[in-house]
């Protein structure tokens, strides 16, 4: 993407309802007046916050949010000329229960406040396999301990990934910590029981991953 495209895509997003683009050092302020109040301060309702982390253009969160009416989604990237697409796409079909969170996800304790997120969603990731690039794995212990300060006492995480490596290194993680893990398969479209939010969204590069006959893995999975 050109850098033209890409000042065009920021200057809308500044115009879009739906797209929050704090600066950070109101996160770090403590200030970010949405924290804890998601549900009826932004969307108008007391329905459950999902969130999706790393949402690149924000397929999974549009189409979540068309499947699931009565919920709220949320997705976040740092990257707001690439979810520009999900958020022109949500505001052109009027779906009102979506909107995009331009920050970095290591922030994420700073914008939702303990037990506010009931689901959190990490599609197809970047596996950072060298091993100076763990720190930054949405899955490490660190990442983990994040989530679970800000997830309701029932909630739960779904990683999706073509990464077998990620798979393997997120599920051995998770044993290790004690979490629950509730499902897990490393070929989802082989197992006729993955569930159906599972299957029934592919986002483009999932679809290019499925045509050059990648596995599509999935865990759901719960801290304690």
């Amino acid at each position: 993407m050109g850098s033209k495209n890409k000042l065009q895509r920021f200057k809308e997003n500044e115009t879009f309802a739906n797209v929050i683009q704090p600066k950070r050092e109101e996160a770090l302020s403590g200030n970010f007046s949405l924290k804890g109040h998601w549900a009826k301060d932004f969307f108008g309702n007391d329905n459950p916050i999902v969130l999706e982390l790393g949402c690149g253009k924000g397929e999974y969160s549009v189409n979540l949010a068309k499947e699931n009416p009565g919920k709220n989604f949320i997705g976040i990237d740092i990257k707001g000329a690439r979810f520009w697409r999900g958020a022109k796409t949500a505001l052109h079909e009027n779906i009102k229960n979506v909107a995009f969170l331009r920050t970095q996800i290591e922030l994420i304790e700073y914008f939702f406040a303990t037990a506010e997120v009931s689901e959190i969603w990490i599609t197809f990731p970047d596996p950072q396999i060298k091993y100076k690039r763990t720190k930054h794995r949405l899955t490490n212990a660190d990442f983990l301990l994040r989530y679970a300060k800000i997830l309701s006492p029932n909630g739960v995480i779904h990683l999706k990934t073509d990464s077998e490596f990620m798979h393997g290194y997120t599920l051995g993680l998770l044993h290790g910590l004690g979490y629950q893990v509730l499902y897990a398969n490393h070929h989802i479209y082989k197992n006729e029981g993955a569930p159906t939010e599972v299957t029934s969204i592919q986002t483009f590069y999932e679809q290019q991953y499925l045509a050059q006959g990648k596995p599509i893995t999935y865990i759901k999975f719960k801290p304690n």
